[in-house]
């Protein structure tokens, strides 16, 4: 399989037929030389975009050449000087958007329930209208990848915009009557349409292998998640298309990534150059911003893209391949350190994309991410689906349901040795009427709060805080939290205790809830005082949160909530993998090479900030120093330097650790630790 490469382009070329002069001022050597000179391995090039033209001379489909393209070799020539340079060139093709089909063929184009196009309003700007993979555009589809595999040497095809979507049009509805599939139905139009997209990814990757069995291969959805990992041998890799400023926010790739490198294939980070999102001609994004985004690829063991927009005349702007060789330059230097490297971690995290698809970046796992990014733990996130006795610890973070297949491999995995923290509603049954797994030690109330509709109002925010608890922190959970009430924003799930004496902490009522009726001061009611019902069930093996807390800290960021998982996590990981002083926006990683013989700890220091309404920005590095790292290891370790500069550290054996002092990060230090052979 060929391998990825870490200094990658992805060019978009999404150009009007109302532009003319398209392709007219391209100079193949040009534009190779450019991607040369800012250290670009791989880019990614275009055969048909979402308007729907083609970029290349085709003899198959000459009425879809775009209008006013001048070189009609453009796609050649860029594949020809890439190659001269040893430069990779994987095709573009747009699949479900395509502005030229969908006008002509409007009986192509997915059918919503309520009998229209799924697409924006006719007379908004946009090419964004979907189209059907099971219509017969499939046809067309096929037949264009052929021909341009035919055409060109083909080192990859990046097929995009491969969506499930609940499709309502005649080819769907009679396959699914086929299948003894009720099309009135959406739970089983949504079942069909992941067939059929798995089914299609299936056909069409035939198709590509038989052309070309070392063709890279990748379907974009904007996201890889847990709905992938059926169809994963349809792929060849991942690409995790996560423009922080575009859209997807500084903590979609962290969630993304820790869960797709535990799949299998090799990872590609994609972020852009732009200041906000694709499309975003003649924008720069901070250099220390796109730093940040490369750098944590590589800590997270994926390689690097970067997003850029090829302008309409085919010239390549020099002023944004500086800024990309800023960067890879760099990246090219720490590359030695990330070949063939994989996570070490202590802790997973059981993704709840699992059982809600849509949700790319759910708020319970997003604030678990936070939690453990901050405190320095090392952790993948995971499905229900693999092996948990890889890991010391598995978070079950407020949402996850737990039917009883999922509730017997939770009691084996305790059996085995492993430690589990569930919140909130995890750890229920699917209809959330009762809990199934009776490790947790806890049963719901029969009577839970509701609101005057007769809604229950536990994890909700209503109001200003009309709903809530006060929780007291003592023992071992209250460490590092001052010694009184504090407040549980979302109210937690009504439970009582199997074993009163596993109750670790007590929730505390306000006065009354606030109503019209009833209300004290601006917000919520003050502490009555009173111990009421359990907020923290605990054993020597499971600790359960009736509250959402992980939701909460990504709502808040109430440095208690934080504080109360840090110690729960310290009661079952006493000796974690690693340990630092430095402040809490210092993010760690831990990867080995065994190759090599060798652990690489990732250590990054960028601060996004909300200078804008809108997204985070970075634009300044603040260095730390003189920062304490203590990292278990279970080898005897022969040195520790700094790389890529070189530098030998001081080092010393304390038990099962190794302690050492960083000098200075600035914005990103790898440092390496060698063992013995």
């Amino acid at each position: 399989m060929t391998k990825l490469r870490f200094r990658q382009i992805h060019l978009d070329f999404h150009t009007s037929e109302h532009i003319q002069g398209v392709g007219a001022g391209f100079d193949p050597e040009e534009f190779a030389a450019t991607l040369e000179k800012a250290r670009v391995d791989s880019i990614t090039c275009f055969a048909r975009g979402h308007h729907g033209w083609l970029y290349y001379d085709s003899k198959k489909f000459p009425e879809r050449i775009h209008p006013h393209l001048e070189n009609k070799n453009l796609l050649k020539e860029q594949i020809d000087a890439c190659h001269a340079r040893n430069i990779r060139v994987p095709i573009y093709i747009t699949v479900q958007w395509d502005y030229y089909t969908s006008q002509r063929h409007p009986d192509w184009c997915i059918l919503t329930p309520e009998g229209s196009m799924l697409a924006d309003e006719p007379f908004q700007p946009g090419f964004y209208r979907f189209l059907c993979v099971n219509s017969p555009y499939r046809e067309f589809l096929k037949a264009n990848i052929i021909e341009v595999m035919e055409m060109f040497p083909t080192d990859g095809i990046f097929l995009d915009i491969v969506q499930v979507k609940d499709c309502g049009c005649i080819h769907c509805q009679t396959d699914m009557l086929a299948r003894g599939m009720d099309p009135s139905q959406k739970t089983e139009r949504l079942a069909f349409a992941k067939q059929m997209l798995d089914e299609f990814k299936t056909e069409i990757s035939a198709v590509i292998r038989a052309k070309n069995p070392d063709s890279t291969i990748f379907y974009n959805a904007g996201h890889i998640g847990p709905e992938l990992r059926e169809c994963a041998d349809t792929y060849s890799h991942w690409e995790l298309e996560s423009l922080p400023s575009g859209g997807w926010g500084y903590l979609h790739f962290p969630l993304t990534v820790r869960y797709a490198r535990t799949l299998g294939h090799d990872c590609l980070g994609m972020t852009g150059k732009f200041h906000t999102s694709w499309g975003d001609f003649h924008s720069f994004k901070n250099q220390a911003a796109l730093e940040y985004e490369c750098f944590n690829m590589l800590a997270q063991n994926a390689k690097c893209s970067i997003g850029d927009q090829l302008p309409p005349d085919g010239k390549i702007c020099p002023h944004v391949y500086d800024l990309v060789g800023a960067v890879y330059s760099q990246v090219e230097k720490k590359e030695a350190w990330c070949q063939g490297a994989k996570s070490v971690t202590d802790i997973a995290l059981l993704n709840p994309s699992e059982w809600n698809t849509d949700d790319h970046v759910p708020t319970a796992a997003a604030g678990a991410v936070q939690i453990f990014q901050e405190a320095g733990h090392q952790f993948d996130i995971i499905d229900a689906g693999q092996d948990f006795s890889n890991y010391k610890l598995l978070i079950l973070p407020d949402v996850i349901p737990v039917d009883d297949s999922l509730a017997a491999t939770l009691s084996a995995y305790v059996a085995g040795g492993g430690k589990v923290i569930a919140s909130f509603e995890s750890g229920m049954n699917p209809k959330k009427t009762a809990f199934n797994w009776s490790e947790l030690g806890v049963k719901l109330r029969p009577e839970q709060t509701r609101d005057e509709h007769g809604e229950l109002v536990r994890g909700r925010t209503i109001g200003t805080d009309c709903y809530l608890d006060y929780l007291m922190p003592e023992g071992g959970l209250g460490k590092n939290i001052r010694p009184t009430e504090h407040v549980m924003y979302l109210k937690g799930v009504e439970v009582d205790a199997v074993a009163p004496e596993q109750i670790l902490l007590w929730n505390k009522a306000p006065f009354f809830n606030r109503t019209w009726a009833h209300f004290c001061s601006h917000r919520q009611a003050p502490c009555a005082g009173e111990k009421t019902l359990p907020a923290v069930v605990g054993n020597e093996n499971v600790i359960y949160f009736c509250h959402p807390i992980f939701t909460q800290y990504r709502q808040r960021a109430p440095r208690w909530c934080k504080q109360l998982v840090l110690n729960a996590i310290e009661k079952f990981l006493p000796q974690p993998l690693l340990k630092h002083d430095g402040p809490s926006t210092l993010q760690t990683t831990v990867n080995v090479q065994p190759a090599e013989n060798r652990q690489i700890v990732h250590l990054l220091h960028y601060i996004p900030e909300r200078r804008a309404e809108q997204f985070d920005i970075i634009e300044d590095i603040i260095p730390l120093y003189n920062v304490k790292l203590e990292l278990r290891v279970s080898r005897k370790v022969a040195a520790v330097r700094l790389v890529p500069a070189g530098g030998g550290i001081e080092f010393s054996e304390k038990g099962k650790y190794i302690e050492f002092s960083v000098p200075e990060i600035r914005g990103h230090q790898m440092i390496e630790i060698a063992f013995h052979a």
